[in-house]
């Protein structure tokens, strides 16, 4: 019998973080999303990589 459900990530992304934006930001994060056709996390994650000098 082969196994339900999705297959596992070989990356998990099981860690969670919450932040607070004011409105102007989230606005500008959300038009970024939009006009990149990513997600916000995605974005985000792009963002710390290029804080810490790396490119995905």
């Amino acid at each position: 019998m082969s196994p339900v459900g999705r297959p596992k990530a070989e990356k998990p992304k099981d860690i969670r973080y919450s932040i607070r934006l004011d409105a102007e930001t989230e606005k500008e994060l959300e038009n970024y999303c939009v006009e990149h056709n990513i997600t916000k996390g995605e974005a985000i994650r792009q963002g710390i990589y290029l804080l810490l000098g790396k490119r995905k």
